[in-house]
């Protein structure tokens, strides 16, 4: 049959690309998320236990009727219904006959002729299916032919959106009960699901996943909707002009810009498979790079492919001079969950992303408690599990964007960022519009500041920099950054894990936090640093700074702690262009703390820092 997106003509590409990574293997699990018209799963139905998947009713029906066709032997119906459809004249006039062919209404879909003949098949059908003369795996294949046939004689120019207003030469040929194209070969195992990914994509276990999402805003739904209700055999209530089913059921959020990216980081994230390949083109609503910072942030990044495919697409008279097409094939094998680290979108100085991978390892074992103490961008507190996380940041501005991406619904929230984008013509290194946005931000009354607003401001400014006037108005100016694909990625997968989990925000002085720390508390810092100076801790920013003074009552708050049996985590920096912390040392070695050295940090101006974890525990080995 035509179908949008088939996938028949670069299966061999997905082969070569399964047997270079060397999983094309027997007995591994595939699971066929978006199956479509199924010539994926038929293609290695013999090599792979097929799971398949897709919202649409039809879809699945037909997948399954193609991988079982081989092993029918229609032994209970005692015949071959292919020669017994195709061997009587039977009509009948029922909702087919009366909804899509110009009887009762104008609709063009089919002749009269053949209407009544796709009435009589499905209900002949249905008829041996309720006496028990099929099994299910006959009942789908016979269906799959159903619905082959019908696409034979279909007054349509490819789906099923719309009618032609004449008849096509194909559409006046009498209907035959033909057989669909399968490739004749046993099948392993098949289990089938017929939902919206998402809401199954964590219970599925298998080896492989592959995923073939919608990648424009055509609804599958809508263009297949005859289908879905030949299938479903439900006579349902359908439109005026196109005859349609409700498509609301039908409905993909895949087929939305923004959308599609949050889904996509939520299967990748969620899904049990080991391996995960991708078909998308390159007309689609996600980007190529979001697509690839997505796969290296839940996948090992050695691992990751990305192959570019020519194809000819389908065409209609409007796409025919379009840009080249071309599919795009991803793979790559997942991370164990443990290795995975989300990032903040906010560029903030002096964020722990380079190094929470030894904030983990060095983490105590035991605590139901922890608290980021300055919590800055939270790139540590998101990443540590705990039945509880406590963000805290005396800059309350700061506090309010990252807690405005657990408060907030995301897509929502992209679609506000993209209004403000659109309505100051926001781009990189374009002052006027930048500081037109800046400005009005800052006219606003201080409660009326929203902190969706400043994030978009944020990314288009130097460096994205996070910077304060003493009336705490936003000055940082115009810079060469913005709103691009990477910083996308870290928003929907920073916004989806904050959400998961239980979290507190607080905007108060770390020493205002004794009430919050109990014994199974986990108490981290990460100050501002003596030996170098950012925009947030330069006193001039209408927030405290930091000096020596302030270093020292921060050890003494430690001691403190350590005196109570709390464990704490202090994140410093011992050298910086030439100069050295000697309180920081005297300090750890008069207390016996442990100092952990970890590798030069590169900041953003390209200087180096080396940085070190102070602990007051005993490293667990």
């Amino acid at each position: 049959m035509r179908y949008l997106g088939n996938k028949e003509s670069i299966v061999p590409e997905i082969q070569a690309l399964l047997e270079d990574k060397g999983i094309f293997q027997n007995g591994l699990s595939l699971f066929d998320a978006f199956c479509g018209s199924g010539s994926v799963s038929d293609c290695f139905k013999e090599k792979y236990n097929i799971i398949i998947n897709d919202n649409l009713s039809w879809s699945v029906i037909y997948t399954h009727g193609r991988i079982c066709a081989s092993s029918c032997s229609f032994s209970l119906l005692g015949f071959d219904p292919f020669e017994y459809l195709n061997g009587n004249d039977c009509r009948m006039e029922r909702f087919i006959y009366k909804t899509y062919a110009p009887t009762e209404t104008q609709r063009m879909y089919f002749t009269p002729e053949n209407a009544g003949r796709i009435d009589y098949f499905r209900w002949q059908i249905e008829e041996w299916k309720q006496s028990d003369k099929l099994t299910d795996d006959e009942y789908c294949y016979l269906l799959a032919c159903l619905i082959e046939s019908v696409s034979d004689v279909s007054n349509t120019a490819g789906v099923y959106g719309a009618f032609l207003k004449k008849w096509d030469s194909r559409a006046l040929k009498p209907i035959l009960f033909n057989k669909v194209d399968f490739l004749n070969v046993p099948h392993r195992s098949l289990k089938s699901y017929n939902a919206k990914i998402e809401n199954i994509i964590a219970d599925v276990e298998c080896d492989i996943l592959y995923l073939d999402p919608p990648y424009t805003q055509n609804q599958y739904g809508t263009q297949y909707h005859l289908l879905e209700t030949l299938v479903l055999d439900d006579n349902p209530p359908v439109s005026k002009v196109t005859g349609s089913r409700s498509t609301s059921p039908m409905r993909s959020d895949w087929s939305k810009e923004y959308k599609a990216n949050i889904l996509f980081d939520l299967l990748v994230a969620k899904t049990q498979a080991k391996y995960i390949i991708l078909s998308y083109n390159n007309d689609g609503l996600m980007s190529k790079k979001y697509i690839e910072a997505t796969l290296k942030r839940y996948g090992k990044p050695e691992t990751y492919v990305c192959r570019k495919i020519s194809y000819k697409k389908y065409q209609n008279w409007k796409s025919q001079n379009e840009k080249p097409h071309f599919e795009y094939l991803f793979f790559v094998e997942k991370k164990p969950a443990s290795e995975v680290y989300y990032e903040a979108p906010l560029n903030y100085i002096g964020n722990k992303s380079k190094v929470i991978s030894n904030i983990i390892r060095y983490q105590p074992v035991d605590f139901d408690r922890f608290i980021d103490t300055f919590g800055g961008g939270f790139n540590v507190g998101i990443n540590i599990s705990a039945p509880n996380v406590v963000y805290n940041d005396i800059n309350h501005i700061v506090m309010g964007i990252i807690r405005s991406l657990k408060e907030c619904n995301t897509y929502e929230y992209l679609l506000y960022m993209n209004r403000v984008i659109k309505k100051f013509g926001l781009e990189k290194s374009n002052a006027e519009a930048y500081n037109s946005a800046r400005n009005y931000y800052n006219s606003l009354p201080t409660e009326k500041r929203d902190p969706r607003l400043l994030l978009t401001i944020i990314l288009y400014g130097f460096q994205q920099q996070i910077r304060f006037n003493g009336q705490h108005d936003f000055n940082n100016p115009v810079g060469m950054r913005w709103f691009n694909d990477k910083v996308l990625e870290k928003m929907i997968s920073f916004s989806r894990k904050i959400k998961e989990g239980k979290h507190e925000f607080l905007s108060c002085d770390y020493s205002e936090l004794r009430d919050e720390i109990t014994p199974s508390t986990f108490v981290y810092f990460d100050p501002p640093y003596t030996l170098t100076t950012g925009a947030y801790n330069d006193g001039k920013r209408g927030f405290n700074g930091w000096n020596d003074k302030l270093e020292s009552d921060l050890f003494a708050f430690a001691d403190e702690l350590n005196n109570k049996g709390i464990h704490f985590m202090l994140s410093y920096v011992v050298e910086h262009k030439g100069k050295t912390n000697k309180n920081l040392l005297d300090w750890i070695q008069k207390q016996g703390y442990t100092l952990i050295h970890l590798d030069d940090i590169v900041g953003i101006s390209g200087s180096r820092r080396k940085e070190v974890l102070i602990i007051n525990y005993a490293i667990q080995k």
